[in-house]
């Protein structure tokens, strides 16, 4: 390789808009009201109130230096792992955007929503067929509401039994917001430990389980981007003591049309499709995390439900065993049909792309280990976990490599997480990455580390060369300022 993918080429300095402009420009051309004017309430209109002047040239060229500040997935790889961020076909974005589904209001009746209604039963459907279950809501507005909707729906199921259990058994290589979802459903989150081949053991699990213990909420691929291969004994200790499992779906994207989920032993999960089924991701959202559920679980799901009855579909809210709505409406629906399209686009080349998925990383993984020390030395699934212990004797930390890899062009990967594994640098390359990319950034962190040895303090001072250079994050963590 003769380049890499970095450049310390032009960055354009930009002042806040009210820092731009002068009175009386006016970069818009308003139509001739047809109603009388009106003044405005003196709250609207008060001295402070200052709005800058701008033209046109003034307004584009702003926003469009400001987004040449930023990195996106559009921009160039994004290897964050554990948070699959792969390239989204525009087509998706095009279907979300057809009038008949971005003008449609959640409040019209059955009649005038057949094409909404159908789109989200077959989404239902679809989704159900992935992962091996009977049946699925598409409530939940992102990954953590979905664990929410499930241990809602587990605590439903246990009270219909006259049950009543406090405690959930949670691996220390799930996903950091498993205890949270537990917690507010009044659960204690009971830490299981992972084994030296950094899976669940089966021995532990059957050793913490019993009945006042709901159940077990598993990652899986697990978030050191292994396959727990025990899932199966795990899931029969759990169900031999009345409890369910939980499976935390947003791995998904390693194994999306290889594993059924329902067929392991799993009793519900939620899908991250803002990073399994192309939609958008990161700035906030918006997200989807739909649950899948085995049959004994379906009378407890979310109402409304969509239903079909002939060529009709229509909302059904008579179910007394519901846990009630988890989101206003429907979900989020334009998140929806990008997934709807993205899964009809793809069709049985969905598998294809899990296991390029898990070709890249472990081919990354092949690529890195004789320079980044490899704790689990074994096939991976869709990512890959590294650590700086190799660099120890140079004083240079993950941090430094991953600040050093901006310099170069890429977004850095998660860094320090999963917390089972120090310095962990976790690298998912996703399926929609070329292999000449993939070689790209695995020479440049070669290089990279070449400098750690070579000049330490090169990194020690990364990033050099962006807009914002390397912030004080340990005043920045204990001072935090939080107001404007």
């Amino acid at each position: 390789m003769s380049h890499f993918a970095g450049t310390t080429g032009l960055i354009m300095n930009e002042p806040l808009l009210w820092e731009k402009g002068k009175k009386g420009r006016c970069g818009i051309s308003i139509p001739t009201p047809d109603v009388a004017a009106a003044p405005l309430d003196d709250e609207f209109t008060r001295d402070e109130i200052d709005f800058p002047d701008l033209s046109e040239v003034d307004v584009v060229r702003h926003f469009t230096r400001l987004s040449q500040w930023n990195f996106g997935v559009d921009t160039g790889m994004y290897p964050l792992g554990s948070c699959t961020m792969k390239y989204n076909p525009k087509t998706n974005e095009r279907q979300a955007a057809l009038p008949g589904f971005a003008g449609a209001h959640p409040m019209l009746p059955p009649d005038l929503s057949q094409g909404t209604l159908r789109l989200m039963y077959e989404l239902e459907q679809f989704l159900s067929e992935l992962t091996g279950m009977y049946a699925t809501t598409l409530q939940p507005a992102a990954g953590a509401h979905g664990e929410l909707t499930a241990m809602l729906l587990f605590y439903a199921c246990h009270k219909s039994k006259g049950e009543k259990r406090s405690k959930i058994l949670i691996p220390d290589t799930a996903h950091g917001t498993n205890p949270a979802s537990a917690s507010l459903c009044g659960y204690k989150s009971i830490l299981v430990e992972s084994n030296e081949d950094g899976i669940l053991s089966v021995e532990r699990v059957a050793e913490l389980m019993d009945e006042d213990t709901v159940g077990i909420m598993v990652t899986n691929p697990n978030t050191l981007g292994l396959f727990e291969d025990n899932i199966k004994k795990v899931a029969e200790i759990v169900h031999a003591k009345g409890g369910l499992v939980y499976g935390d779906g947003a791995n998904m994207n390693a194994v999306m049309g290889v594993v059924k989920m329902g067929q392991i032993g799993i009793d519900a999960m939620h899908l991250n499709l803002h990073k399994t089924f192309s939609t958008p991701h990161g700035g906030g959202g918006p997200g989807a995390g739909p649950v899948c559920v085995v049959k004994e679980l379906e009378p407890f799901l979310p109402v409304p439900r969509v239903i079909k009855d002939g060529d009709r579909y229509d909302l059904k809210y008579d179910n007394p065993d519901s846990i009630g709505r988890v989101h206003a409406f429907h979900g989020n629906f334009g998140i929806l049909i990008r997934a709807y399209s993205y899964i009809l686009s793809m069709g049985k080349e969905l598998k294809t792309a899990s296991q390029h998925a898990v070709l890249s990383a472990n081919y990354i993984k092949e690529k890195l280990k004789d320079v980044l020390h490899l704790p689990f030395d074994r096939p991976c699934m869709h990512e890959c976990v590294f650590t700086d212990k190799k660099q120890e004797p140079y004083k240079v930390s993950t941090l430094d490599m991953a600040k050093r890899l901006i310099d170069y062009g890429y977004h850095p990967p998660t860094i320090y997480f999963p917390l089972v594994v120090s310095g962990a640098i976790m690298i998912e390359p996703t399926e929609t990455e070329p292999k000449e990319n993939i070689d790209q950034f695995i020479e440049t962190f070669r290089a990279i580390v070449k400098e750690a040895e070579e000049n330490p303090d090169l990194l020690h001072n990364a990033p050099v060369t962006p807009k914002v250079r390397r912030m004080d994050e340990v005043t920045a963590a204990r001072k935090p300022i939080l107001c404007g």
